[in-house]
């Protein structure tokens, strides 16, 4: 199997530029993932938001899980667990409006480190979000306009720490699944693996890089570019060494936000038979979503198909 592909963007605004551009095109296209590096964003930055992740989680959390899976019964069961997770979560809202100032037990310094920590992703997002457009033969902005809604993107992050565990053939850190939105940026542990995805019908590990940041695509972008680019099935499997860290940055369309190919992608002569996706309001779609997260995408598409159809307006610019 080829190499997982890891992807440098240093002379992006150089001579390389097409090359760079070839290689995220052949990752969205066989992947669905792909890992960054010289991204843009400072590894100092990185290295603060790990320190404070991880103090975070070692002062705030740790003991709380443990009394948590104790209680469920899960450091001893005997048979594989399938509807619950080994993790240590938290989310953090950045668009339309930020939470981070009511969630608890966070210090200012933390606070203010992961507000410019999410300023960076924001950019990075739709930075490639453009470099996609390009690849699609879209305009410039199309993406970023199709997730726009009548109030911007939503905008959010999943810090989430993976502790070691005891049976990890029988509960996994995370169930495999595809993630519902749009672009996803993770800045993952550089030291204790488990995040996998499944190609070719075989679990693959993205490899842990230091200060990398790894993207992957949503089922949203799946269906603007009407299956060219697909969401990919993903888990992680927890350890018995380790805690992993991971801090997921969802770049989302909008609750009100319209999704639907883009016209561009489809065949001019006959373009509702070539329409393999629905047209829906973002917003349904994580209805259907939030119970059906671990099943398979395919069904939540076809739900869609058969509820009346959206009735579309031009998609709103910033």
């Amino acid at each position: 199997m080829a190499n997982f592909p890891v992807i440098s963007l240093e002379k992006l605004n150089g001579e390389e530029r097409k090359d760079i551009k070839l290689q995220i095109k052949d990752a969205c296209e066989n992947w669905g993932f792909f890992e960054l590096v010289n991204h843009g964003i400072p590894h100092d930055v990185m290295d603060t938001v790990e320190r404070l992740t991880k103090e975070h989680y070692r002062i705030c959390m740790e003991q709380r899980f443990k009394e948590l899976m104790a209680s469920k019964g899960l450091e001893a069961v005997q048979t594989e667990v399938k509807d619950m997770d080994w993790e240590s979560t938290f989310h953090l809202r950045h668009l339309p409006e930020s939470n981070i100032s009511e969630i608890p037990d966070l210090t200012d310094e933390y606070r203010k480190v992961m507000k410019d920590f999410a300023l960076r992703i924001e950019k990075l997002s739709e930075d490639l979000l453009d470099l996609l457009c390009e690849n699609l033969g879209l305009e410039k902005g199309y993406l970023k306009k199709a997730f726009h809604g009548s109030r911007g993107p939503t905008f959010g992050t999943k810090v989430a720490n993976y502790p070691p565990c005891p049976k990890p053939n029988l509960v996994k850190g995370l169930r495999a699944h595809t993630d519902a939105g749009g672009i996803i940026l993770l800045f993952q542990d550089d030291k204790v693996s488990g995040l996998q995805l499944l190609k070719d019908g075989e679990w693959v590990d993205v490899p842990p890089m230091r200060h990398s940041i790894v993207v992957n695509l949503g089922d949203q972008l799946e269906v603007i570019t009407n299956g060219k680019y697909k969401s990919v099935e993903h888990r992680v499997i927890a350890q018995t060494d380790g805690t992993r860290m991971s801090i997921a940055s969802f770049y989302n369309p909008g609750s009100d936000a319209v999704i639907y190919p883009a016209p561009e992608l489809l065949e001019k002569e006959a373009e509702e038979k070539n329409q393999l996706y629905p047209k829906f309001v973002f917003e349904d779609y994580m209805k259907l979503y939030a119970g059906l997260k671990f099943d398979a995408k395919e069904p939540r598409f076809e739900a869609l198909k058969a509820s009346p159809n959206v009735t579309l307006g031009p998609i709103a610019t910033a």
